[in-house]
């Protein structure tokens, strides 16, 4: 019997315990076995077939890459269908974009008291660096308030007098202060600051006049604002403006921001425009011409190059999930799998505010082969398998040659932007058949916002006031269960756009500004906001193109924008930004109601 019998069979009971189980090497030196000698040069040979690494045309990589490129700067501006002029050098593209008026009247009310206020402060600041102000004899600061003054406003002034802020606002600088801008307007339009003030004119004229361009310059840079409509297009509520830059060749480019909502200004925005050029233009800036290292595009989680390495798994492509129409996510995975060692960057340090284009393209490979490249995306612009990327459009259906040249705009990274002043949602109606302007956010005359229902309640409720020589009527309870109603009531913030007809055709549909009438006095109500009140008024009517109000709605907003260019100096505009909307709504309007009236027990 043996040991293996007895343990098999179970007569003597034993345990095994084994503490340590480890290889016992026959040699110290390492070196043969790490470095992984084929043993069998055939069967490498298959492996590489059956991977298809035979199939490669090119193994060459890309050692070192020439390139020449010509840069032009834009130079010269046109706002929507106005007049051209030169594009500034001091200030961002944004600011020329999006600029627009600072609204200084309500129909036939003031407002934008606060700068009003403002601009008078500041010419008396300047009346007491000059040693004028503070004079006992002809008191400056007295025949200024006196000649430009800031009265109380008058009873059709319901905006001024339903608000109780606005109205002791006004109560406190009635009288009191000047109406700087009705001084800025008249320095403006040619007239001389001491005109109808009792002066010494060879004492006081020059050091008053010399005030009053100082006071024209400060405002005039204080907010940037466009000598005519801005580029505001409201009919189709965005922006809409061109500038040009001349190209090396000696032709002139023209570039148009067709639908440009607001907000951040980037390469996109733009188009090739084949029409006719602004005229004008600085000349081209020199060639750069460099030799640099080309270097692999690198990602996360991109595959590496070594066979036996391992990608990290912060980026995990297998569980991207597809569905075969999917186009834009499978091209995504093919490149990012397949094609991603395939590509190189090169460094091309370009300003911003430049039209670049590459003159010629050279790469050198390993082998010391040269290749001439060419623009992917070379080729008629209408050509639906053309491939480019931050390339522009041509507008126009015409047989052209694609644009390749690439567009950095002289913007700003980052804008800041103020509270919103005006805010409009145009939202459809379905049961009514309307698209109503709701003015969410209206600005009080002292230039502070407000919400739109709570200012169009209080103008309401002032309007409904009765005169202080009118009796009180007597009780006249309801004598019928029922009351007729012609038509529901509609906050008066809320502006209607009806559908119409755009003339000489039968089938397309504008929107057209309408009125409600008031639950006061039957009135038409006027809209609050300048954004609604396009035309309102010098009595025009006011369109906007249907397809600007699509089902989910659109949110047009205008606040003060700020940002500093690359010089240090800070620009300030007012500017107006479309968004999305909120959808659809319902204003519950009716017509030919009858209401249940609550009979006196």
């Amino acid at each position: 019997m043996t040991f293996a019998d007895d343990l098999a069979a179970r007569r003597t009971p034993a345990v095994g315990v084994w503490n340590r189980l480890e290889g016992r090497p026959r040699t110290t030196d390492f070196t043969r076995a790490l470095r992984a000698e084929i043993r069998d040069p055939l069967w490498m040979l298959t492996r590489q077939w059956q991977l298809g690494e035979f199939q490669g045309t090119d193994g060459g990589s890309p050692v070192t890459a020439t390139y020449s490129v010509a840069q032009s700067r834009p130079s010269r501006f046109r706002p929507l269908d106005g007049p051209p002029e030169d594009l500034p050098t001091d200030r961002p593209l944004e600011t020329m974009a999006e600029r627009r008026k600072v609204p200084f009247t309500y129909g036939p009310e003031k407002i934008g008291f606060d700068l009003r206020v403002a601009i008078g402060r500041r010419w008396f600041k300047l009346l007491g660096k000059a040693g004028l102000l503070g004079n006992l004899v002809f008191k400056f600061e007295e025949q200024y308030a006196n000649k430009y003054p800031i009265a109380l406003p008058a009873k059709e002034a319901v905006t001024q007098r339903a608000n109780p802020g606005v109205w002791a606002t006004m109560q406190a600088v009635a009288g009191r202060r000047m109406d700087g801008y009705l001084l800025y307007i008249f320095l403006k339009g040619g007239g001389v600051a001491d005109a109808g003030i009792t002066t010494i004119p060879l004492l006081h004229h020059a050091a008053l006049v010399d005030a009053g361009k100082r006071l024209v310059t400060w405002f005039d840079g204080l907010i940037d604002q466009p000598a005519g409509d801005g580029t505001w297009d409201p009919r189709r509520l965005e922006h809409r403006f061109s500038i040009s830059a001349a190209m090396p060749d000696g032709a002139e480019k023209v570039l148009t921001a067709r639908e440009y909502p607001g907000g951040e200004l980037d390469w996109h925005a733009f188009s090739v425009n084949p029409g006719p050029p602004l005229g004008g233009g600085r000349p081209p800036e020199p060639r750069l011409s460099r030799t640099v290292f080309p270097a692999p595009v690198r990602y996360s989680g991109m595959p590496l190059p070594r066979w036996w390495a391992l990608e990290d798994g912060k980026t995990n492509f297998a569980a991207v999930g597809p569905d075969s129409t999917d186009l834009a996510r499978l091209i995504f995975l093919e490149f990012a799998l397949v094609f991603s060692n395939d590509w190189y960057q090169l460094p091309c340090d370009l300003p911003a505010g430049t039209v670049a284009r590459i003159r010629g393209l050279t790469v050198t490979d390993v082998f010391n082969h040269r290749e001439w490249l060419t623009p992917a995306g070379a080729g008629p612009d209408e050509d639906w398998q053309r491939w480019s990327m931050f390339t522009l459009d041509t507008i126009g259906t015409d047989d052209v040659p694609a644009d390749t040249d690439l567009f950095l705009p002289p913007s700003v990274p980052k804008v800041a932007v103020g509270p919103v002043l005006e805010e409009v949602l145009l939202v459809r109606d379905e049961n009514a058949n309307l698209v109503w302007g709701l003015e969410q956010t209206v600005r009080m005359p002292t230039g502070e916002p407000r919400r739109g229902s709570e200012a169009a309640a209080e103008t309401v409720a002032y309007r409904s006031r009765p005169p202080a020589t009118t009796p009180p009527a007597a009780d006249d309870p309801p004598r019928a269960a029922l009351s007729y109603r012609a038509m529901s009531g509609i906050p008066e913030h809320w502006i209607p756009f009806i559908p119409v007809h755009v003339p000489n055709d039968n089938r397309e549909i504008q929107l057209q500004r309408a009125a409600m009438p008031s639950v006061v006095d039957g009135q038409p109500v006027r809209p609050r906001t300048s954004l609604l009140r396009v035309g309102f008024d010098e009595g025009q009517r006011y369109f906007v193109n249907e397809e600007e109000v699509p089902q989910s709605g659109t949110r047009v907003t205008v606040a003060y924008n700020r940002t500093r260019w690359r010089d240090g100096r800070v620009s300030l505009w007012l500017s107006a930004q479309r968004g999305e909307g909120r959808g659809q709504g319902s204003s519950g309007l009716g017509f030919d109601l009858l209401v249940k009236t609550d009979l006196p027990k």
